[in-house]
């Protein structure tokens, strides 16, 4: 004989039933003296009172609403006061840097790439910029600051009778060294011929 299974449909549920919402929700009664309409919008009853609300049909909030003014009743350093609460959400200020009259704060910004530092980003800078033809001859003929040509000139001589191949027995890298030389040499020269 072949056993049967069968479902079973009589399983509960553990979670509570909720009655349905009320076909008709109570409606309220507009709040202007004989208005028979019901009320869907809210309007605060007073300034010192924005929590409580009168219930209004649209056209009585709307005539409610255009009359009503916050700022009835108060002067204009009253009304200045409670406009400059208003930009800070009413919540207490203090100056900048400080906190009641004791507490100092300093703010220190991480910078690894020194972005807020001035001089460093003028040293990135120049770091970033390939040296001119005339920069690089004066690091070969390891020269600095403003030069004359007679300064020029006695600078190489110097280096060229260190450096000369037949000083050198002919060594290679003399030999290199010294058409560097030259080549800075001729470079200075012409931009001092030109300036």
């Amino acid at each position: 004989m072949a056993a049967v299974m069968r479902s079973s449909s009589t399983r509960k549920s553990w979670r509570p039933r909720f009655a349905p919402p009320d076909p008709q929700p109570s409606q309220r009664q507009c709040d202007h003296p004989g208005c028979p309409h019901g009320a869907e919008y809210r309007a605060p009853q007073a300034r010192d009172r924005l929590n409580d609300y009168y219930w209004f049909c649209l056209d009585h909030v709307r005539e409610y609403n255009s009359a009503w003014n916050y700022y009835a009743g108060m002067g204009p350093e009253e009304i200045e006061a409670e406009t400059r609460r208003d930009t800070t959400w009413q919540r207490p200020t203090w100056p900048l840097g400080m906190q009641g009259n004791s507490r100092r704060f300093t703010f220190t910004v991480h910078d690894p790439f020194d972005l807020m530092d001035k001089e460093a980003e003028d040293r990135h800078v120049k770091a970033r910029m390939p040296p001119t033809p005339e920069e690089e001859a004066m690091k070969v003929l390891e020269l600095s600051g403003s030069i004359t040509f007679d300064m020029l000139k006695a600078r190489y001589k110097e280096l060229v009778k260190r450096h000369h191949p037949d000083a050198n027995n002919g060594d290679k890298q003399a030999e290199e060294r010294f058409k560097r030389i030259n080549h800075a040499y001729n470079t200075l020269r012409a931009s001092m011929a030109a300036g």
